[in-house]
């Protein structure tokens, strides 16, 4: 941020940023129960995972962005703009009329939303220490867990007392109370120098990433893995990336400084980011979908089901939290974060159509457990390790890599469910049975006794792989996270933070 006047308390910028945090996570939770009945209205369920693709995509490509240009000149006038992009996004979500639209304005949002993220986050590491920052960050943590048990259920409720439209309509008041706050008790001052924004770069970072992010949504769905457009997306996406990569090394201001990746700390935990967000992306946006369309609950029911893996989050993340400033150590909680997950997602592999709410709900407890020991560990890790000239960077950059991971995983495994369902419907359904043209949870409901098995079988089925992949994946993150270096806390704030009025003790510097 910055300096600020020396009178700012730290409390209220704090509670400022948890404000803004809380908007752009209630909006992730909010969407999530209200899928199967989007879909249902605008559009096929092979579109599922286009609305969340869209959002994370757009996210991916702006973080970094967001993060220099917080570095740069001062992040409260950045964090304004992307507040407005989101909530623009957000409005115009609301008034979607068909699935193209909502789509496109869906990246919109998240063209805000990954500017909400970064900067939040890299503004905690201006006005706290990095021995300190962790029970800072364990409470952001706890943000993402309160949303997300108020986002479901917010979000169930909306759906079936006003329409799904009002998951996007809610984010505009709340934005406007944050942008408010922001606007009037923050008093930052941005640098005044001159400086290049690298524009090639943040160019061919996007460019390269909608590539690989479109040949795995579109790849064995729309168009066959091996056809001539999927070769070129991929060859495309692969040269925009290395070309990235040189221009990186020249920029005078690079988006994503290379040397920062010498740095073990700062590149096994940039690893980690990426697979925890595919593991876990990837496969919880199909948890509504079980518990809407196979067992045929409410989206509020659905979303009252989901608490104990926010629950979960809650615990560990402000537990986790707790404890890292106690001791200053960070590396026990990714590693048991990853175990935990990895267990949890192989529970959830093992639902069946006919499995008790109490069983799906424990399942779901303990993959919160997990998620909330790698919610913040690992972007103060990566923070810990760097300079503060580049504090923004390494704060988007595993978020970055988390959305990322995100994106391709939700791409993929929306490929892999359609291709499954849609197999495991054409092998079990009689001959000549047609479903309806949109599957929404009402017309699943709707079905005749027989029809009504086998679809929900066949939906089971299909999810099934999902959860097994990830699990897979988490146990690969739990390997690598035997690698992360610890490196002691530093105890001081950042200088201007310390004049400012910050209370800070002198500690040594990052190796």
């Amino acid at each position: 941020m910055g300096s600020v006047e020396r009178q700012q308390p730290v409390r209220l910028i704090f509670g400022a940023l948890m404000l803004v945090l809380f908007l752009a996570a209630l909006d992730q939770t909010i969407v999530a129960t209200a899928l199967p009945t989007i879909v249902g209205d605008l559009g096929g369920v092979s579109q599922l995972s286009w609305v969340v693709t869209a959002y994370l995509l757009a996210s991916t490509v702006a973080g970094p962005l967001y993060g220099k240009l917080g570095d740069m000149y001062g992040r409260k006038g950045v964090l304004q703009f992307a507040i407005v992009i989101f909530l623009l996004g957000s409005a115009l979500s609301g008034i979607s009329q068909n699935m193209p639209e909502l789509i496109a304005f869906r990246a919109l949002q998240g063209l805000g939303g990954g500017g909400l993220m970064v900067l939040t986050i890299a503004g905690v590491g201006d006005i706290v220490a990095p021995r300190d920052r962790g029970r800072y960050q364990g409470l952001f943590g706890a943000v993402f867990g309160v949303a997300t048990v108020i986002g479901p259920l917010l979000g169930g409720f909306l759906v079936d007392s006003l329409s799904w439209r009002w998951i996007f309509y809610v984010n505009v008041p709340i934005g406007l109370v944050a942008l408010a706050i922001i606007t009037t008790r923050f008093r930052a001052q941005a640098e005044q120098v001159s400086r290049r924004i690298d524009y090639v770069g943040a160019a061919l970072l996007a460019g390269g990433l909608s590539a690989i992010v479109l040949y795995t949504s579109l790849g064995g769905t729309t168009y066959p893995w091996g056809s001539a457009l999927m070769i070129l997306l991929v060859v495309i996406g692969v040269l925009l990336l290395g070309a990235f990569a040189l221009a990186e090394a020249r920029a005078k201001e690079p988006i994503l400084p290379l040397p920062l990746f010498r740095n073990r700390v700062f590149s096994v935990a940039s690893a980690l980011s990426f697979i925890v967000g595919m593991g876990l992306f990837g496969a919880v946006t199909y948890l509504p979908l079980y518990l809407q369309e196979v067992k045929g609950h409410s989206p509020t029911v659905s979303g009252l089901l989901m608490t104990p893996m926010m629950a979960g989050v809650v615990i560990t993340s402000i537990g986790s939290g707790q404890l890292i400033s106690k001791f200053g150590r960070y590396k026990p909680f990714p590693i048991a974060g990853t175990a935990i997950a990895a267990v949890g997602l192989f529970l959830l592999s093992r639902l069946q159509v006919d499995t008790s709410p109490l069983i799906a709900s424990a399942y779901m407890l303990v993959l919160g457990l997990g998620l909330g020991f790698l919610m913040q560990v690992l972007i103060l890790a990566a923070q810990n390790a760097v300079d503060y000239k580049d504090l923004g960077v390494a704060s988007s950059a595993p978020t970055l890599f988390r959305l990322m991971g995100g994106s391709i995983g939700v791409a993929i495994f929306g490929a892999v469910f359609a291709n499954q369902l849609a197999s495991n419907l054409a092998t079990n359904l009689p001959a000549g049975t047609h479903l309806p043209a949109t599957a929404s949870p009402t017309a699943v409901s709707n079905l005749p006794a027989a029809l009504h098995t086998v679809y929900v079988t066949a939906v089971t089925d299909a999810i099934h792989p999902l959860f097994l992949a990830s699990a897979g994946i988490m146990v690969f993150g739990f390997v690598l996270t035997w690698f992360l270096r610890e490196i002691p806390l530093r105890t001081a704030a950042p200088a201007s933070q310390i004049e400012a009025g910050v209370p800070s003790t002198p500690g040594d510097a990052a190796a």
